[in-house]
């Protein structure tokens, strides 16, 4: 089983208009809603894997039992901690003609050090059955800033490998408790090192703990630091579509290729397809299979020379 956690678990609804445009009224040509948040995208992808997924984390008012509705038929199992705020909201616009995507996230509701407390004991023992977890997104108010460093010395206490994917104070407080992957973008990974070349921010990622350190680096596909090598994956051209959730798959990706114990080239190019047949798809959690198989072939991953 792959445990995902989903602290500011989100009702994702996408938008799609004919054209935005500034300062105008709209027509909207179609409206979409999704259980989101990216440990739930996250598991909905390992579901359409064939993995065994459970999703935790909170949700909470009429917009969180929407979530747990639209879950529910869906493969991944419900394990979210019930709160007393509410879910937050996240609101894709889609451009039709371009295929450019704004999108509006909502804060997340206030946590109670009670509901945390709740959390916990509830992690910890989804933990004794899980084979990898995943610890996904920001964090909702009132969870504490180095609440991912706990959750992953409690993975790694219970000797179950841990991936994290957030940022800002999160990733560098989660960084020191030595997750064993990390997967921030390249705007993440500078705003973490203060440097601008993805190579160079990564080393120093790891040198601050993570075992091994996946960037997504958009069109430019994905660059892997680990402890066997260092790779860099490209697509075969750029796809064009809606980008949200293509994180969220390579993080599935890379996910179900750790419990399948492939090698890292191999790990990368699944990332990498995933990644991109999810912006061929139009909602984020869901990517298309067609595009995933056609990709997979055709991803270019190359070792990266890393002396001085």
């Amino acid at each position: 089983m792959i445990l995902t956690v989903t602290l500011n678990t989100a009702l994702d609804i996408t938008y799609r208009v004919p054209a935005l445009v500034p300062h105008a009224s709209h027509r909207v040509d179609e409206v979409t809603e999704r259980p989101g948040g990216k440990g739930v995208n996250v598991a909905r992808v390992l579901a359409a894997l064939g993995h065994e997924s459970v999703v935790t984390g909170f949700a909470g008012g009429r917009t969180g039992a929407v979530l747990r509705e639209l879950l529910a038929p869906l493969a991944p199992v419900d394990a979210l901690v019930p709160v007393a705020g509410t879910t937050r909201r996240t609101i894709a616009v889609v451009d039709s003609a371009t295929g450019d995507t704004t999108q509006l996230n909502e804060p997340g509701p206030q946590i109670t050090a009670a509901e945390w407390d709740t959390f916990l004991a509830a992690y910890e023992s989804l933990l004794r059955e899980a084979d990898a977890v995943a610890l996904c997104g920001s964090l909702p108010p009132g969870v504490p800033v180095g609440a991912y460093a706990d959750l992953i010395r409690r993975a790694r206490t219970a000797g179950v490998p841990v991936l994290l994917d957030t940022s800002g104070e999160p990733l560098r407080r989660g960084l020191a408790a030595r997750p064993d992957l990390v997967k921030p973008n390249a705007d993440e990974l500078a705003r973490l090192t203060g440097s601008r070349e993805p190579l160079r921010a990564a080393r120093e990622a790891r040198r601050r703990g993570a075992h091994a350190v996946v960037a997504s680096l958009g069109a430019e596909g994905m660059l892997a630091v680990t402890p066997d090598g260092t790779w860099q994956a490209t697509p075969p051209a750029k796809v064009h579509g809606n980008p949200t959730g293509a994180g969220d798959s390579a993080v599935a990706a890379l996910l179900s290729s750790l419990v399948d114990n492939l090698p890292w080239p191999d790990r990368l190019t699944r990332a990498v397809a995933l990644s991109a047949a999810t912006v061929l798809s139009p909602v984020a959690g869901e990517y298309d299979g067609a595009a995933y198989g056609e990709l997979l072939g055709r991803v270019q991953v190359t070792p990266v020379s890393t002396a001085p």
